[in-house]
């Protein structure tokens, strides 16, 4: 995901690396913090693939700044991830945020439905983080008050989503 994030942000214009760093801190949060050690291995990983250009140009003082920017493979790449979003893309919530920042990439909009027809089929899905057997529980079934705490959030985040997707797809 750091790497569709890199693509999505470039996707909206050239950035400096740390430009790019805080875009990404902003959209993960705190969910998953973005550090150096990974961020820059990423990026070094896509110029190398050709799906990102780095030019140098002088910075406000003596040293060098190097700007990122997306090539014609990086669009395409983008691209290709999004339309082709599945599996944990579309089950992990936090995966699925960040396609979803940059899903308006995608130019045809029956791409864009496909990935949210794939996230509405998930979510249709009886699931639950507890279970009796194979059997989901839900808020009323456990006297846990933090447990009953975080089925009724879920439930309740999952009854929008679905219906902003419905809406969204009508």
């Amino acid at each position: 995901m750091l790497e569709l994030a890199i693509l999505g942000f470039l996707a909206e214009g050239p950035l400096h690396g740390y430009q790019l760093r805080h875009r990404i801190a902003r959209l993960s949060g705190h969910a998953r913090p973005v550090s150096d050690g990974s961020l820059y291995p990423a990026i070094s990983r896509l110029v190398n693939a050709g799906l990102l250009d780095r030019r140098t140009e002088p910075g406000a003082s003596a040293a060098q700044r190097h700007t990122l920017h997306l090539t014609d493979a990086g669009r395409r790449e983008l691209l290709r991830r999004l339309r082709d979003a599945d599996g944990l893309d579309i089950s992990d919530s936090t995966r699925y945020f960040t396609i979803l920042a940059f899903l308006s990439q995608l130019p045809d909009t029956a791409d864009q439905h496909a990935v949210l027809r794939r996230r509405l089929e998930f979510l249709e899905r009886p699931a639950s983080f507890f279970h009796d057997g194979d059997r989901p529980l839900g808020a009323e079934d456990t006297d846990d008050p933090y447990r009953r705490g975080m089925l009724t959030i879920a439930r309740a985040t999952s009854r929008a989503e679905r219906s902003w997707l419905r809406e969204v797809l009508d």
